[in-house]
């Protein structure tokens, strides 16, 4: 894997990934920052949420389940001296889909966790990282 990030001004950069794409950060305005893009720390926070959903709807689909939505919130505490480095990070899972069950989900969000998620299993090395789910059966919700 490789990225590439060029710095553009004042605390502007723009990353490249490997795979060709492209996303703006910037610093918050007390470091020079314009609100251009998002922070680079929270980078971190949507890739492991990134990870991890895809973890869930990947096993879920596997075991042949009708999924039909999958939202990832991510909630992080970070250490008030530098490195401000996260101490707590909670994953919540909102799945929709017809037929699911607690056991199913719970699976998922297990396996993501503890097997799958390289993202939440390196940030596990030196935050605390929890989850939980609801479910939103689409068999009785039809909105």
């Amino acid at each position: 894997m490789q990225a590439r990030i060029k710095w553009v001004e004042k605390a502007t950069f723009v990353g490249e990934s490997g795979s060709g794409h492209a996303v703006v950060m910037d610093g918050p305005s007390e470091a020079g920052g314009r609100n251009l893009g998002v922070r680079p720390m929270e980078m971190l926070l949507l890739g492991m949420g990134g990870c991890a959903a895809f973890d869930v709807v990947h096993i879920l689909k596997k075991s042949r389940l009708s999924v039909e939505d999958c939202i990832a919130e991510v909630n992080a505490e970070r250490a008030q001296e530098d490195p401000k480095i996260f101490t707590k990070i909670h994953l919540h899972f909102q799945v929709s889909g017809a037929g699911l069950t607690e056991k199913n989900v719970a699976r998922a969000v297990s396996l993501s966790a503890e097997k799958y998620c390289s993202a939440s299993i390196m940030l596990s090395k030196s935050a605390e990282i929890t989850h939980d789910f609801v479910i939103v059966d689409r068999a009785y919700d039809k909105t």
